[in-house]
């Protein structure tokens, strides 16, 4: 539904305080304007910069946020239909004076009868508490894939300067998604300018530098694939059935990864965007922390809303348990922020319609609540275990490439090695320029050195986890022996 469609349905209702979350004031403007030339609505607008102005004519000496509201009792027209409506931009600028602050709410509060109306356009929602059961919010969406797509053809005015074929076409809008009208417009033209022709190259480069601004969420377009990822057969296979399907009343969710450090569990989630085709969005948790009240509330339905409207994409939420151990444990010290953050982000994960896949790791299980793994929340919960002997075959070769180490230097003992590690050790005798069973003594593995908590995860994870390695549900009977203790022989 447009945007004044529903300003018209809540006008008609009566809610004569509306603040509109918009970084589209123009657009918004225009779908207002329209909407009260319909309907015979009076219109004002105020800004800081120019005044007051109403019915297109600018009212000198009327700088003044106050007067600009206290001007709104005047424009009442007659009849029972008759509306007016008062636009402030940006107004969340001025609602620290406690005179703007009254004046709002007396005029909110006569508006019932006088039928006049206080619109806010703000790309922030900061209504103050004295406000706050006045305003009825409401949500300026971005443009969707059909406006995309036209402004695109807006401005490749010559034959050629679109793509050819249908799926670089669709390349280029999936590229676009999540931009703001001004931003597409840009990405289009800087295209035009740069190559003769509409790429999605250079409007990624913009949502880079968007995603940048916002603090909240980093994109990553890595080489990463599968083949570069030894192991976890299983849940590659799941994972490319579940976004390979086609079926429009199956919406897949995400995954929930939990294991030891240095299993794959951040490599995957990387290679996933790449080897199916979806930009990687990774969400830092510990941004979204903010000190003052409702901060953190803020950035986090922010931050999902840019994931929203740069789907299809991946969403990787790296070491949640990290951010939600609060809200785990019901610890109050954080006064209730990890509670809320957790609240928000399960409301999402449960009803949102975008096509966002989500990855969420975890290294420690007992710190995550519980309600965060149940059913429609995520489409498995996998565990990774440290590599088999089999996978360890696979994984060698892979960062023997990488690093460029002699295919005939003979591997270390890698008994207890993650994944991890083993790059690790093969970054180190390149870098010493040693044979891998000499870089090897550098290496302490993680199921040594921290043996007791990798036991209590395969503990829990036995028969509560799908296994990433093998179909079915991980038990402790597949997987690799008990770790050694640090002090235990091992032969190099």
């Amino acid at each position: 539904m447009s945007l004044s469609n529903r300003l018209s349905e809540y006008i008609a209702a009566a809610f004569t305080g509306i603040w509109i979350q918009s970084h589209e004031h123009p657009e918004a403007l225009t779908e207002i304007a329209g909407l009260c030339r319909d309907r015979q609505w009076a219109l004002a607008s105020w800004d800081i910069d120019r005044g007051l102005l109403v019915a297109g004519q600018l009212a000198p000496g009327t700088n003044d946020p106050l007067a600009a509201i206290r001007s709104l009792s005047g424009m009442a027209g007659p009849g029972e239909n008759a509306s007016s409506l008062l636009v402030l931009p940006n107004f969340h600028r001025f609602l620290s004076s406690a005179e703007i602050v009254q004046a709002m709410a007396h005029q909110i509060q006569h508006g019932k009868i006088s039928r006049t109306f206080i619109v806010v356009l703000s790309p922030l929602v900061r209504i103050p508490v004295e406000l706050d059961k006045h305003f009825v919010l409401l949500e300026h969406a971005l443009p969707d894939r059909m406006q995309i797509e036209q402004i695109a053809r807006g401005i490749a005015t010559q034959e050629g300067d679109l793509p050819a074929e249908d799926r670089e076409l669709d390349r280029l809008l999936d590229a676009a998604a999540g931009l703001t009208r001004f931003e597409a417009e840009g990405a289009f033209s800087l295209s035009l300018a740069r190559h003769g022709t509409l790429v999605p190259q250079t409007v990624w480069e913009l949502k880079e530098g968007m995603l940048r601004k916002s603090g909240l969420l980093t994109l990553h377009r890595g080489s990463e694939t599968f083949a570069d990822l030894g192991g976890l057969a299983s849940i590659k296979s799941f994972c490319a059935r579940v976004l390979a399907g086609r079926n429009p009343n199956a919406r897949p969710r995400g995954i929930l990864l939990l294991s030891p450090p240095g299993c794959g569990k951040s490599a995957f989630a990387k290679a996933l965007g790449k080897e199916t085709g979806r930009p990687t969005l990774v969400l830092d948790i510990g941004t979204l922390m903010g000190s003052l009240v409702g901060i953190t509330e803020e950035r986090t339905r922010q931050a999902l809303r840019i994931a929203d409207a740069m789907s299809p994409c991946v969403l990787f939420i790296d070491e949640l348990e990290k951010a939600l151990s609060g809200a785990a444990s019901g610890s109050s010290g954080d006064s209730g922020v990890s509670s809320r953050l957790l609240g928000t982000l399960l409301s999402w994960l449960s009803d949102h319609l975008s096509d966002v896949f989500v990855v969420a790791t975890a290294n420690d299980i007992s710190r995550l609540p519980p309600e965060l793994a149940r059913a429609e929340r995520f489409d498995g919960v996998f565990f990774l275990d440290l590599p088999s002997s089999a996978e360890k075959q696979t994984i060698w070769p892979i960062h023997r490439l990488r690093f460029g180490i002699d295919p005939a230097d003979k591997t270390p003992d890698d008994r207890d090695w993650t994944g991890a590690e083993i790059a690790a050790c093969c970054r180190l005798a390149a870098l010493l320029d040693v044979p891998l069973k000499e870089a090897a003594k550098n290496i302490v593995p993680v199921a040594v050195t921290a043996s007791e908590s990798v036991e209590k995860l395969r503990t829990w994870a036995a028969g509560r986890c799908l296994d990433a390695s093998r179909p079915g549900v991980y038990t402790r009977g597949a997987a690799a022996p008990a770790p050694r203790r640090i002090g235990s022989s091992s032969a190099n």
